[in-house]
């Protein structure tokens, strides 16, 4: 404890202790609780579910992107004796931005994150929605090849969300 001109016993010390542990504290709360808004987006769907997974696949078809498997969960929660609100999972690639990463040796590591997962998804009182990490936010803890590579497919896999929400966007044929 540090001891001021008169030789009594300061308190900035442990003033700077104290505001120094409660923001960290503070900070983690935070993280905790907004962490996983920040992570995840989703947009709710003006359409019902089969409408909106339609909308969905022709705005990626109208794309360079590919849709490379499509998970049905509530299928799958079925087949194993539970029940659950319609949930559609669809892995989305573009080639060119997965080039960029596949064939990097030291960007290979986030090939686990890969391809892109967008979910359609039905709750209880029927609202759709469509959810996708946050790839945008995720990229900036990583620089060079990484980042440019998930900023561009962020704002690539957007638009393809936007023109499935959007009623004056019509993406399919």
């Amino acid at each position: 404890m540090n001891r001021d001109n008169d030789g009594r016993r300061s308190s900035r010390g442990l003033t700077l202790v104290g505001g120094l542990v409660a923001g960290a504290v503070g900070t983690v709360a935070a993280m905790a609780a907004l962490g996983p808004r920040l992570l995840m987006v989703e947009d709710e769907s003006p359409y019902g579910f089969a409408e909106t997974t339609d909308r969905f696949e022709s705005a990626v078809e109208s794309t360079d992107w590919k849709i490379l498997h499509v998970h049905d969960l509530q299928g799958k929660m079925e087949n194993h004796g539970y029940v659950a609100d319609r949930t559609t999972v669809y892995e989305i690639c573009s080639s060119e931005h997965a080039s960029n990463i596949l064939t990097r040796d030291d960007e290979r590591v986030v090939s686990s994150m890969m391809p892109c997962r967008v979910s359609v998804y039905e709750t209880s009182d029927g609202r759709v929605y469509i959810s996708r990490m946050n790839a945008g936010l995720v990229a900036t803890v990583f620089g060079g090849v990484v980042r440019r590579t998930m900023d561009d497919a962020y704002t690539e896999s957007e638009a393809i969300v936007d023109a499935t929400v959007d009623p004056f966007d019509d993406p399919r044929p």
